[in-house]
């Protein structure tokens, strides 16, 4: 069950959006006291009530907004459980002071917002002595392990758990809290009012996560980069596997570059059964691997694991067939042998793991490409690894190219004002290729059409990848158009 937060500091706010969430199918409400402005009406707030609460009035130092005395605090809390609520958030420190009164449940709680402590199991003891019908620890994640001690506390715990860990790496543990065991996990009533560091709102965890569809046999997939808040990929896989019915949810897993050797190792005690993986992991992540695909000894990155029950940890790339195929589609003959890129002068605007991918390919079918990087160190050493040619930024003008290939991020949101070549160097006839896909139309795409060049975006490449990705999940033909569409609609009509 989600519990959605409302932090509001007007009564009459309050009850407009609990009412609305009960219209949205929502079956839990928190109502955050210590958010509304004046003495807060209890009678206004609860008497026909659309859904069951949880009553909270958080202090500063917990995490919430009550600047009152703790006398007042705790006689609020008191007089909430003498309405009659449903349920009252007692922290730790006050549970004692408040007893046991009706058939309302008590939800003893701690919060730490710099760490997940290492004693969880002797926290959650204390905090189940205090007459709780459901313990809730909410601690910052520092690192992705802290998730994973987390999920199996709830796991382990004999009394109802809420385990959650905050922060952008904690955020697995709010969408799997309930394959774990938890009776709820919460959630915000809109995106960007998030009343938790890491808090993700309703909607998403309805329609993007599916989250009360979550059971014991859910599979696990993700996404593992750092930062990871930016992908889209969430929306895409999650989005196909509603459509064919499948039992499986894709969650985004921010892993720092010093967590990714731990991550991969404990990932499937996550019931974590394949990753998608971008930067900066895509390199890297190769010393963990047991297997890879030939695409990956010739590219050296890696943007798919699956984790075999085996033990084994098997590695493909799927962006290097997605470019190409996108380019040749573009080019009228995808598919086609020889290949409409066969003889034809690329130039590759970066060095990094995408670059790899699309010189690799531009190689093996036929294409003479060229290699320019911000950094000309990193350009070269990407060019002779291929027997290619590499030139300086500042030279790629230079280059006569029939296909040109931005592997940067330049021209990404929000930086959607800038673009990796100069618009008068465009020449009509040019098939120009984004890689980037946020915006789909991104302003080296929108001056290349103005002069006369074609284009492919990076939307049909990212399309492509996951629909690959998703076959080697699932061993089904993933629906490429429920795909497109929803990264379309997830990026907005202003940005395509």
């Amino acid at each position: 069950m989600i519990c959605v937060s409302i932090g509001r500091g007007r009564h009459r706010h309050v009850m407009a959006e609990h009412a609305h969430l009960k219209t949205c199918g929502a079956e839990l409400v928190e109502l955050r006291l210590d958010y509304i402005n004046r003495v807060p009406n209890l009678k206004r707030l609860f008497d026909e009530r659309p859904t069951p609460v949880i009553v909270t009035c958080r202090r500063e130092q917990d995490g919430g907004k009550y600047h009152g005395s703790e006398e007042k605090r705790v006689m609020l809390l008191r007089e909430a459980i003498a309405e009659g609520v449903e349920y009252v958030d007692l922290e730790d420190d006050i549970a004692d002071q408040i007893p046991r009164f009706g058939k309302t449940k008590r939800i003893v709680s701690h919060h730490d917002f710099r760490k997940t402590p290492e004693d969880l199991a002797g926290l959650h003891a204390r905090l189940a002595a205090l007459d709780a019908d459901i313990v809730k620890i909410a601690t910052m994640a520092n690192h992705p392990h802290d998730n994973l001690r987390m999920l199996r506390l709830i796991r382990d715990s004999k009394i109802p758990t809420v385990g959650l860990c905050m922060g952008d790496i904690g955020t697995p543990s709010r969408i799997l809290a309930g394959r774990f065991g938890a009776p709820l996990t919460y959630a915000t009533f809109h995106h960007e009012r998030a009343l938790a560091p890491g808090q993700i709102s309703y909607e998403q965890m309805k329609d993007i996560y599916r989250y009360n569809e979550i059971n014991s046999e859910t599979a696990i997939y993700g996404v593992i980069a750092d930062p990871v808040g930016h992908s889209l990929s969430p929306h895409v896989h999650n989005a196909a596997f509603r459509k064919l019915g499948v039992n499986a949810v894709y969650v985004p897993l921010r892993v720092p570059r010093g967590d990714l050797s731990q991550f991969v190792d404990e990932a499937r005690q996550f019931g974590i059964q394949g990753l998608s993986v971008t930067i900066p992991h895509k390199e890297t992540i190769a010393s963990k691997l047991t297997k890879v695909d030939k695409a990956v000894k010739g590219i050296g990155a890696v943007n798919t694991v699956l984790l075999g029950d085996d033990g084994e940890v098997v590695g493909y790339n799927t962006d290097y067939k997605a470019a190409l195929d996108t380019l040749e589609a573009a080019l009228g003959g995808e598919g086609a042998v020889p290949s409409p890129l066969d003889g034809k002068t690329a130039l590759v605007l970066g060095a990094g793991g995408v670059a790899r991918a699309i010189v690799y390919g531009l190689k093996r079918r036929g294409a003479k490409a060229t290699v320019a990087g911000r950094t000309f160190e990193r350009a070269k050493a990407l060019a002779d690894e291929y027997g290619v040619r590499a030139v300086s930024w500042n030279s790629r003008h230079s280059v006569a190219a029939e296909v040109l290939v931005n592997c940067t991020p330049i021209g990404m949101h929000p930086d959607v004002d800038e673009s990796p070549y100069e618009k008068h160097r465009l020449q009509p006839g040019t098939l120009v290729f984004d890689t980037v896909y946020n915006p789909e139309s991104t302003l080296l795409l929108k001056e290349a059409r103005q002069q006369g060049c074609a284009t492919a975006t990076g939307v049909e490449m990212f399309v492509r990848q996951a629909a690959l990705q998703f076959y080697l999940f699932t061993g089904e033909a993933a629906p490429t158009e429920v795909m497109r569409e929803e990264v379309k609609r997830a990026i907005g009509p202003e940005r395509r």
